[in-house]
């Protein structure tokens, strides 16, 4: 943009809370960034309006609005003119069929630069690349259609054998390396590790288990898929839904069938405060999936003399960076991305786990990451014999091909 004039105008795409927080504040903190204009295209229609008719060198809006965005150019006649675009957590485009991906493919022919940025490209497995890639070169690559890329380097994992419905794909001997290789000269992975003096990162598992009692609910509801009650049944329909009532009874309540929540047990709660005890007033930042969740251990906290808040908006970040906060949670899916919290704390607790690989590694490095001092530890409390480990053992085994793609494009760096 200002050495070389191959872009004048450039527009970044990432989370609303990163878009509104982090990108602002990072142009602050670089004394060579001291000249950018940064105009954060976010809010309702008339702040979204101004933003984007502020003279500035880079835009910055958040996901939701790139509809509203091309809209607005296409209903007021206007020429599209950002001739860099610049995608903050390129894995949110990973779904071709979401919205999101469709109004970005419709102005992909006027922008002459694109760049994506993420830390987990894979986090589903390689299918994921297809519509990542094909974003950034209109599928150059890795074909133009999603069918064509699925039956060149996929073949099927698991089917129906009466239908013929497909649930899962694997890839094809040798696919793996031949979709490095296609992607390869414009693809570049630098781990902070190899670069940066980055703090050691120490992950440790804390088992609890259920008594007699609660164990049976447990088995009850795994076995029959319903447990019968006089106000209530708490029933899964699916396997899908099993999977997600057992993990609901592994971190100790489960929504019924009328959506309120029926508590099993405590013992993730008891885990809870050792160790918060433990941390010995340092600052402790707890990851919940359910809302039920984050419910009980509101009221466990405020009961035992905490004052816990979320991390949700820009005055929370500000005051948990600041050490105003001994305890906050924070909820992977609305902010597992971008956030830099590292300078508020080292201790992350993990009360209940995800099934996505990114959301679990992307909750991990809003601590473990630049410009953290200490070491980092990442609790994790798994209810002993129960889903808690399947889903530990998932994140493990998807890890795997994530870091074989990271470590084919590694930067050669002299």
């Amino acid at each position: 943009m200002l050495d070389d004039l191959q872009v004048s105008k450039t527009l970044v795409i990432a989370p609303l809370r990163v878009a509104r927080d982090t990108w602002p504040a990072e142009v602050e903190k670089w004394d060579h960034l001291n000249d950018l204009d940064v105009s954060v295209i976010v809010g309702n229609v008339k702040e979204r309006t101004a933003a984007l008719n502020h003279g500035a060198m880079i835009y910055v809006i958040n996901r939701e609005n790139v509809k509203w965005l091309v809209e607005y150019y296409e209903s007021n006649g206007l020429r599209w003119d950002f001739d860099c675009v610049v995608i903050d957590e390129l894995s949110s485009f990973k779904n071709h069929q979401a919205q999101r991906f469709k109004w970005l493919r419709k102005i992909r022919p006027f922008v002459k630069r694109w760049v994506g940025l993420t830390g987990t490209p894979t986090s589903n497995g390689l299918m994921d690349l297809w519509a990542e890639i094909g974003i950034l070169d209109g599928g150059e690559r890795l074909g133009r259609f999603i069918g064509r890329y699925r039956d060149a380097y996929f073949k099927a994992g698991a089917m129906n054998p009466q239908t013929g419905v497909v649930f899962s794909y694997i890839p094809r001997p040798g696919a793996e390396e031949k979709i490095y290789d296609r992607i390869s000269d414009i693809t570049i992975s630098m781990k902070a590790l190899d670069y940066l003096d980055m703090p050691e990162c120490v992950y440790v598992r804390h088992e609890v288990e259920m008594s007699k009692p609660e164990r049976k609910l447990y088995d009850q509801l795994k076995q029959d898929l319903i447990i019968p009650l006089e106000d209530g049944d708490i029933d899964a329909r699916n396997a899908a839904a099993l999977s997600n009532k057992l993990l609901q009874m592994s971190n100790g309540a489960v929504y019924d069938e009328y959506g309120e929540s029926r508590v099993i047990h405590s013992r993730k709660l008891e885990m809870l405060d050792d160790l918060i005890e433990a941390a010995n007033g340092q600052p402790v930042l707890i990851a919940y999936w359910f809302k039920h969740d984050r419910q009980r251990i509101l009221e466990h906290l405020i009961e035992a003399g905490y004052d816990p808040r979320d991390i949700r908006e820009s005055e929370d970040i500000k005051d948990w960076n600041e050490g105003k906060i001994p305890v906050a949670l924070i909820h992977p899916a609305g902010a597992g991305h971008g956030l830099n919290i590292q300078e508020g704390g080292h201790i992350l607790i993990w009360f209940g786990l995800t099934w996505s690989l990114e959301l679990y590694q992307q909750t991990n490095a809003r601590l473990w990451r630049q410009g953290q001092s200490s070491t980092v530890t990442i609790h994790h409390i798994v209810t002993k014999d129960t889903v808690d480990e399947d889903v530990l053992a998932a994140l493990e085994a998807k890890d795997v091909t994530q870091e074989k793609l990271i470590a084919a494009v590694k930067a050669r760096l002299n």
